[in-house]
């Protein structure tokens, strides 16, 4: 592959799909044929079939093909039934009454009191007693007596007739109000709250309305979001101060909205879009007056926009508008409340992560914003700056993050969007008992403590060793072994090309071959492993994008593949097809491999690097091209390294960690965006055990078990749930146990001491161990 085609796939994210270049992205036809969820499905009616069958396997009930009402299992093997099948509520004299949306979860509230969920259930949030995801609706244990429902980000809240308030689901910030941040996987009380009257839940903080017209808060507060003046996170509910007279609630993902009896609007917490409509950006950790704002009945919110519906029946919106979901014909942030035109005669409202829905008095649903995943129900993925119609004959609304219910008046539910993301797949268990594992641009390997290798993810050019390509099988790929591969002790990933060692220090390649980074002698694609020839006794081995490393027992470097910009480290810019030794490098213990440069760590601790230096990755000082390897000046006593897409990384043995190169995203993590040409070090990141690097975010393992990430995090690959870049470490919540990593373009794995296996961010073709298109926010075990 020449230089000028692969340099530009790098300047458009590695995602471009150009002419002569690899593609690394799918089509349109091919996605919509892989994910039709995405590609503008209407609204399809719910089965609310609550008779336990096993769990499919798919991540969408789109994908299913729930568009019956027969009450037979349709082609994919879930009950397409009407809500009034054998099994359901239904049949126990009960219809669903009201609903309630999360982060890819859904609950029901029926006539008798009871609650029925699916979905996403990573964390308990269907409240069944498992972590199972459910495609068809479970009763909640233990609950009944329930007056309404919300949903937080993956926690549930239940107000009973009573007065008192239940919790179950995620509780890492003490979002469930127990005192406690146990997850729970049924319905636990919130002690010492009662007179409760309403409920609102955000990304994880909760809320509740009592009876005189007080608020009281709890979980999250990282942005002021609980309203009593502080920044605490608080596991049990505390007061908002002086605020009373209140007569609604709703919450956005990290801020909190409260309508009083007068018709005044009062907001806190996070106000990086203008949410709070205080006509500023300036979050605070106190209730402030929405401005011009008067006359309001109800109130919804998004992820970062809010809505006001009037009285008079129009609606008011402010807040983020990047994907028009003010309804205001634009797309600029509005810092105080705008009217949404034309949209008169409104009787509800609700609002997802970026996209508003509104009910009018005659039962039509209207909504406008986000609509990637069809959540607007218009039958296109088009974002719309202005409301535009969908059903009919509805008498409430709820949304998710990217997912839209109705609740008609016959008591069906309908649903559209992007239902259910996640998925584990019920099949047994394969990725168990790991020991090593390796993530290239966009597929995975695995290695088991017997030797064997597993692999999951794209298999474009036969990276997965099957026997297969994306020619012949376009299927995303699950957890599958690599057939006839044996006895290895270690592997690594590049672009789309895989490498294993053996025991006996013999290595074997396969995948894509075009710059002969397989080291074969040729530049035939293999879609099974073949041997390296002429190269043994290697105890480590690198991959960048398109050429190969190893290292031998003797201290010398070999490589071979692509070497445009001198990344072989043998003096020349020419390609190899076979194993050519890097001259004059002796004494190394380890290797790593940027996309076009090669890092080397010797016996005496000091690092040396080769190949491109655009970005200061050879950490030398200059941005020179380097044919053979340079030392990285000042830097000592390093115990690993590794490379990223073009930045590195250094651990050194008291600890700490050093970086240097590209920053765009604060994949260097010393608080800037600014390349740096020579090794700075990692902000307050000490105990550090063991590193990764990927495209442009980095990973860092603690000797204590945790992780930290900072970086791009535009698909959620730094795991802290949002999607905000980190130009500084952040822990990754909830992970801990973990004894290695690795980091794929925008993906990253983690490998517990247990032996399983967890991904989280980009998933665009299997890379996260699942069977459709999905990126998670948050780490999840690879099945």
């Amino acid at each position: 592959m020449n230089a000028r085609c692969k340099g530009l796939v790098l300047v458009v994210g590695l995602l471009a799909s150009l002419a002569g270049c690899i593609d690394f992205d799918q089509d349109q036809d091919d996605f919509c044929l892989r994910n039709p969820a995405r590609c503008g499905e209407p609204p399809t009616q719910a089965a609310h079939d609550a008779g336990g069958t096993a769990d499919s396997g798919m991540t969408d009930e789109k994908d299913a093909g729930i568009t019956t009402d027969s009450g037979t299992p349709d082609a994919g093997g879930v009950d397409s039934g009407t809500p009034a099948d054998a099994g359901s509520p239904a049949d126990a004299g009960s219809a669903v009454i009201s609903v309630a949306a999360g982060d890819e979860f859904v609950l029901e509230l029926m006539k008798d009191g009871s609650v029925w969920a699916r979905g996403n259930n990573d964390y308990g949030q269907l409240g069944d007693g498992t972590t199972d995801q459910r495609l068809t609706p479970v009763p909640v244990k233990g609950l009944t007596g329930v007056a309404a429902l919300v949903a937080g980000g993956s926690h549930s809240l239940a107000l009973k007739a009573d007065g008192t308030v239940w919790a179950w689901g995620d509780n890492s910030i003490g979002q469930l109000g127990d005192g406690t941040t146990a997850q729970r996987l049924t319905p636990v009380q919130v002690p010492g709250l009662t007179g409760v009257a309403s409920l609102a839940a955000g990304d994880s903080h909760s809320l509740a309305l009592k009876a005189d017209g007080t608020v009281w808060a709890w979980g999250n507060n990282t942005h002021g979001q609980l309203g009593n003046g502080t920044t605490d996170h608080k596991r049990r509910p505390v007061p908002v101060p002086g605020l009373t007279g209140v007569a609604a609630l709703a919450s956005g993902a990290q801020h909190s909205l409260v309508l009083k009896a007068d018709g005044s609007v009062w907001a806190w917490g996070n106000n990086g879009y203008g949410q709070l409509g205080d006509g500023t950006t300036d979050s605070t950790p106190v209730p402030v007056p929405v401005l011009g704002l008067t006359g309001v009945a109800s109130l919804a919110a998004g992820d970062f926009h809010s809505l006001a519906l009037k009285a008079d029946g129009s609606v008011w919106a402010w807040g983020d508008n990047s994907t028009g979901q003010l309804g205001n014909g634009t797309t600029d942030p509005s810092l105080t409340p705008v009217p949404v035109p034309d949209l008169t005669g409104v009787a509800s409202l609700a609002a997802g992560f970026a996209h508003s829905l509104a009910l009018k008095a005659d039962g039509t649903v209207w909504a406008w914003g986000y609509n990637d995943y069809g959540q607007l129900g218009d039958g296109t993925t088009a974002p719309r700056l202005t409301p535009v119609p969908g059903l009919t004959g509805v008498v409430a609304l709820a949304a998710g993050a990217s997912q839209s219910l109705a609740l008609k008046a016959d008591g069906t539910t309908w649903r559209w969007g992007q239902l259910f993301r996640y998925v584990n797949v019920p099949e047994p268990s394969q990725l168990t008992g790991c020991s090593h594992m390796a993530a290239g641009f966009s597929h995975a390997l695995g290695l088991k403590a017997d030797g064997t290798v597993w692999a999951w993810g794209s298999n474009t050019y036969g990276q997965l060793g099957n026997g297969r390509n994306g020619t012949t099988d376009p299927r995303l790929t699950l957890v599958q072994q690599v057939s006839g591969l044996t006895g290895v002790t270690a592997l690594v990933a590049g672009f789309t090309h895989s490498l294993a060692l053996k025991v006996d220090g013999s290595v074997r390649a396969w995948g894509l071959n075009v710059d002969g980074q397989l080291g074969d002698g040729t530049t035939t694609q293999r879609l099974t492993p073949v041997p390296v020839p002429g190269l043994t006794g290697v105890t480590a081995l690198a991959a960048g994008a398109y050429h190969s490393l190893a290292l031998k027992a003797d201290g010398s470097v070999w490589a071979w593949g692509d070497n445009d910009f001198g990344q072989l480290g043998d003096g020349t810019t020419t390609q190899r097809l076979a194993p050519v030794q890097v001259p004059g490098l002796k004494g190394v213990v380890a290797l790593s491999a940027g996309v076009y440069h090669s890092l080397a760590l010797k016996a005496d601790g000091s690092v040396w690097a080769w190949g491109l230096n655009v970005d200061g990755q050879l950490g030398d000082g200059t941005t020179t091209q380097r044919l053979t390897p340079v030392p990285v000046p000042g830097l000592t006593g390093v115990t690993a390294l590794v490379a990223g897409g073009s930045h590195s990384l250094a651990l050194k043995a008291d600890g700490s960690v050093w970086a240097w190169g590209d920053n765009d995203f604060g994949q260097l993590g010393d608080g800037t965006t600014d390349p740096r040409l020579t090794p700075v070090p990692v902000l307050d990141l000490t105990g550090v055990a063991a590193l990764a690097a990927g495209s442009s975010h980095s990973l860092a393992l603690k000797a204590d078990g945790s992780v930290w990430a900072w970086g791009n995090n535009d698909y959620g690959q730094l795991g802290d749930r949002t999607i905000d870049r980190r130009p500084a470490p952040v822990p990754v919540p909830g992970l801990t146990g973990v004894a290695a990593l690795s980091a794929g373009f925008a993906h990253s794995l983690a490998l517990k001491v247990d032996g399983s296996v967890w991904a989280w961010g980009y998933g665009d073709v299997g890379q996260l161990g699942v069977s459709r298109p999905s990126y998670t926010l948050v780490p999840l075990p690879i099945r």
